[in-house]
């Protein structure tokens, strides 16, 4: 890289750079969160999402920078997740957009390609909201274009281009509390602006020569081979796979690795090539996220694969009618529909309403553009409705949807209740347009909350919060919390007023028994003896539970 030009050699290397710093700063990221829930954290998803688009570019030769912008976009569109992996990935799109094919970079063209991004951006957002990452952007491309303007196109160079660009970024990432309430009111700036500040800075970095924790290029692990047979094992209770890939900062230490493991997992194998480590094994669904986390406390995480070995739940969990669900079959001409869904007993549950597909996801669990894709495109019909049923989901659904030629509507769910309140008007062979509009209007027909744990104290909605205590949200805002789980189950049912309300529908996680959830439905039975209490087993990790009430 010189400071006048780059090619697309170099600008792999920056977005590998990028990467790289960003899961450095993955928890930074994720600290910034403004509710103190469980969520499908902004620096988890923009690294997932910066991961795929160097996975696009790892092994490509090309030099031409446009086309190597291309394939990174790509990368990035097919891999987003949440509402910050997606919106990443339009930044990237409207990036390559405006190089073409260009052979190469240079400063004119950078500040062009900025400001691309910045319209791409704002145009993915149907409601773009100030003091957020759209925030970020638009202003790193005015500084962008005022230090080309004021140094004229000759006397600029890249890195000095580069190092405005991210002073901007963090001016502007300080200034988000002022645009955005919540952040101030919960006291941090916006997570994916903060998200984009670190990629840019890690491409500073690396023209620098500065360290990037040590963590260096991707390797090829060719000499870490596992037994297919092993590979191939599932054992009673044993849920998901998880395969990923790993550098440690320090020696690893087997004998205590392995311990650690074992109190996750089993079929535990570890490859080992060029100081990189593949690690291998099969743990309970409740467990699925234990190992990336302990990896992550060792070293970089490059590369993660997640497998749903069965639709099967623990035997704590399971109900006498669990075991693989049936889902509806399909004829060409009818509407098929796709649900996400944070657990097993919430799939059955749209298994049984006429879902044709299923996408693993939820809080914590955001499923990428490709992955929801995927699960509708070899169906045999060209009419597909999608349901997220999170807030989080729901841009990456709309990005699937543009992706493919098939007729897609999303019915924007924010929630599992509101999903499923649409799914009771399904009507395979109905018409289209007009279904569609009948599930839209059927979301607001139900209240959903939800009941966790708090990861910080906070004071919010005028709601103080102590980090551990329970806590419950009503369409998504938070408006109760105690030490109790029963008693905040009774209190955001009284805030929700559900005694003018005919069901309320109690689905329990897996941090909860089947007993305990019992006794808390017979208490709310007992306080609202004029309505109909329901309880089911939904599998879903993080929260208590997840009400619906209609």
């Amino acid at each position: 890289m010189t400071k006048n030009v780059i090619d697309g050699q170099d600008l792999k290397h920056l977005t590998e750079a990028g990467l790289v710093w960003l899961r450095t700063n993955q928890q930074v990221v994720n600290s910034y969160n403004v509710f103190p829930v469980p969520d499908g954290d902004t620096g988890t998803n923009m690294v997932l999402t910066m991961q795929s688009a160097y996975d696009e570019v790892s092994d490509s030769a090309e030099r031409n920078v446009g086309k190597m912008a291309q394939a990174i976009a790509h990368g990035a569109l097919m891999g987003a997740r949440g509402n910050s992996g997606v919106i990443l990935s339009q930044i990237w799109r409207g990036f390559a957009r405006s190089l073409d094919s260009s052979d190469l970079l240079d400063v004119p063209m950078l500040v062009h390609a900025l400001g691309t991004a910045r319209d791409t951006a704002y145009k993915g957002v149907v409601r773009p909201v100030e003091g957020t990452i759209l925030t970020v952007t638009k202003d790193i491309a005015t500084a962008a274009e005022t230090a080309c303007h004021k140094d004229g196109d000759n006397q600029s160079d890249l890195i000095s281009l580069l190092e405005c660009v991210i002073e901007a970024a963090d001016i502007s990432v300080q200034h988000t509390p002022e645009l955005l309430p919540v952040l101030k009111s919960a006291g941090v700036v916006d997570s994916g602006g903060k998200g984009l500040f670190y990629i840019l800075e890690g491409m500073l970095r690396h023209v620098q020569g500065l360290p990037l924790e040590g963590v260096s290029t991707v390797q090829a692990l060719g000499s870490m081979k596992m037994d297919e047979h092993i590979m191939s094992m599932v054992e009673e209770g044993q849920d998901y796979e998880i395969v990923l890939d790993f550098r440690p900062y320090d020696s690893l230490n087997l004998e205590d690795f392995y311990s650690s493991l074992e109190t996750m997992g089993t079929s535990i194998q570890l490859g080992e090539g060029d100081g990189m480590y593949r690690l291998h094994i099969h743990v309970p669904a409740d467990k699925r996220y234990e190992p990336i986390d302990y990896a992550i406390s060792l070293g970089s995480v490059t590369k993660i694969a997640i497998e749903n070995l069965s639709v099967q739940v623990d035997d704590k969990q399971k109900t006498s009618d669990s075991g693989k669900m049936s889902l509806a079959f399909v004829e060409p001409g009818q509407i098929a529909s796709v649900a996400v869904v944070p657990g097993p007993g919430i799939a059955r549950v749209f298994a049984s309403l006429g879902v044709a597909a299923l996408v693993d996801g939820g809080q914590t669990m955001n499923p990428s553009t490709q992955e929801i894709l995927l699960a509708f495109e070899n169906l045999p019909t060209e009419k597909i409705m999608i349901f997220p049923n999170n807030k989080n989901i729901i841009l990456a659904a709309q990005t699937a949807a543009s992706l493919t030629v098939k007729k897609v509507a999303v019915i924007p769910s924010r929630s599992v209740p509101q999903g499923l309140s649409a799914m009771l008007h399904w009507q395979p062979d109905g018409d289209f347009d007009s279904l569609k509009d009948e599930m839209t209007s059927a979301l607001t027909d139900i209240l959903s909350g939800e009941i966790t744990i708090a990861t910080r104290s906070i004071d919010l909605n005028g709601v103080p919060i102590k980090e551990g205590e329970v806590i419950g949200l009503l369409n998504g805002d938070l408006v109760v919390s105690s030490s109790d789980l029963q008693e905040t189950c009774l209190n955001l049912l009284a805030y929700a007023k559900a005694e003018n309300y005919e069901l309320i529908t109690l689905f329990y996680g897996l941090d909860i028994s089947k007993q305990q959830a019992y006794q808390i439905a017979d208490a709310v039975r007992f306080k609202y003896n004029n309505q109909e209490v329901e309880v089911q087993d939904g599998g879903q990790p993080h929260y208590h539970f997840i009400i619906g009430i209609e």
